[in-house]
């Protein structure tokens, strides 16, 4: 088995890196919120109907809603709902994960809207709901397949903050789109499945007793004997060993020579 090389303290080149990484991340998350606020203040200001940038599903002009339906919502309350989760759970994807966001992300939007388009209900479907909730079972899945310390961390910190969102995939709300949610939780799980390995994991911590010698057992005299070293009282030996009789001198009383 493989040891991975023991991780070095840190010094100015991996910080700064890791601040390249965040940075990174959180100009990212920032670019996608940002386009969807743009999206829906321009159709709002303008007074444009933002049921034609939904998924239509089974109408051949409702696939352009595979592109354009993340960036819909039907009102500024389900736009608000959506932003939060989005950039928190893009931002951890950027960052754990960057090399795999680059194909997670694009996958989860695209398959998410087709998946709707294929099977949901006879309706318009808008929202970024889709995505956000396939980033969270790809981030959840990714902390169980690899189980280093970075995924599992994040794993469990985004099913304490949106664990719920494994309940909305079932239909519970006439006017919410459940659909666009499974579709979503169900690309995400695909995504981690196929993405698991493209980013390294990280270099394995170091420990101060790891530099004494492997062969060395120092605390060999607390084992216990193993059961065939274990003398049995109540059996002899074959051959018993003959004792040596050791002479003494006889004890000279007094007067006597």
């Amino acid at each position: 088995m493989d040891i991975a090389r023991p991780l070095p303290d840190p010094t100015a080149t991996s910080v700064a890196h890791d601040r390249d990484r965040v940075r990174y991340a959180a100009l990212g998350a920032g670019a996608l919120l940002a386009g969807i606020w743009i999206a829906w203040l321009g159709a709002w200001l303008l007074g444009w109907p933002l049921d034609d940038l939904g998924v239509r599903p089974r109408v051949p002009a409702g696939l352009v809603g595979v592109l354009t339906a993340p960036f819909a919502h039907a009102s500024f309350d389900h736009l608000m709902s959506n932003t939060l989760p989005l950039g928190l759970l893009a931002t951890l994807t950027l960052y754990c994960y960057p090399r795999a966001a680059r194909i997670a992300l694009p996958l989860i939007w695209l398959a998410s809207g087709v998946g709707v388009w294929l099977f949901a209900r006879d309706s318009v479907h808008v929202g970024a709901s889709g995505v956000t909730h396939g980033l969270m079972f790809f981030l959840f899945l990714m902390g169980l397949l690899r189980r280093d310390r970075l995924a599992i961390v994040t794993a469990l910190v985004v099913f304490f903050l949106y664990g719920g969102m494994l309940l909305t995939v079932l239909p519970t709300e006439q006017h919410v789109s459940f659909e666009y949610h499974l579709a979503g939780g169900l690309a995400g799980l695909v995504a981690a499945v196929l993405l698991r390995r493209r980013d390294p994991l990280p270099p394995r911590k170091h420990y101060d007793w790891e530099d004494e010698d492997a062969a060395a057992e120092p605390d060999a005299e607390l084992e216990l004997p193993r059961p065939h070293e274990v003398p049995v009282l109540w059996q002899r030996s074959e051959t018993p060993e003959r004792g040596q009789v050791i002479p003494f001198r006889p004890r000279v009383r007094a007067g006597e020579e």
